[in-house]
């Protein structure tokens, strides 16, 4: 016997635990299908748009699956990243994402973003796939964020990023060179030289 609507979202849901009207349109099923399980509690809204089980586990990357699935393009960065990695104590409480300088800005009312605009190899390169409740979220390596944080510092301040320069060779994500591979992609090379040579010699 086929499956009823309502199994088929509820089936979506178990195994995309992030699901949008158009993710049920895509697969013959009426958005009111999705709404009328909503109304009846079994889904929830975690945000304009998008829904999941009552009973779906909330991760503490939850807001970063959501941006994902509201921004398909944009990449996680900065003090998010930063987050991701464990290379902060900071917790933001927007999700900083990057998105390409021509795109147009998300017009998402949560979660909270800060939309940073890259462009060339900056956007491109040093980007992670990593899977947070079952959605695919991209987000900039360890190395990458750390050059990222120096070429905004004076958005997130200089102290931050020296802070991630820091924890990130401590920690042992990465290497001084990889950092400067990305530096010279994100045009700060000569910026974190004195920086990278003290934490070379430390």
């Amino acid at each position: 016997m086929e499956k009823t609507a309502r199994a088929r979202v509820l089936e979506m849901a178990i195994h995309r635990p992030l699901i949008r009207p158009r993710d049920v349109e895509a697969r013959g099923i009426a958005r009111e299908t999705l709404l009328r399980l909503y109304r009846q509690g079994i889904l929830v809204r975690v945000a304009r748009g998008v829904y999941a089980l009552a009973a779906s586990p909330v991760t503490e990357h939850h807001s970063l699956a959501v941006a994902a699935k509201l921004v398909p393009g944009g990449v996680i960065c900065l003090l998010s990243a930063l987050r991701f990695h464990g290379l902060t104590t900071q917790d933001p409480h927007e999700v900083w994402i990057a998105v390409d300088f021509k795109a147009h800005k998300p017009s998402v009312e949560s979660p909270a973003l800060r939309v940073v605009r890259f462009s060339g190899r900056a956007l491109i390169e040093g980007v992670e796939a990593h899977e947070i409740e079952g959605v695919r979220v991209q987000v900039y390596a360890a190395a990458k964020t750390v050059a990222d944080c120096f070429k905004y510092r004076h958005k997130i301040g200089i102290d931050v990023a020296i802070e991630a320069l820091r924890d990130t060779l401590r920690s042992r994500k990465t290497t001084v060179d990889e950092i400067h591979r990305f530096a010279k992609a994100c045009r700060v090379a000569n910026v974190m030289r004195p920086y990278l040579e003290s934490a070379v010699w430390r």
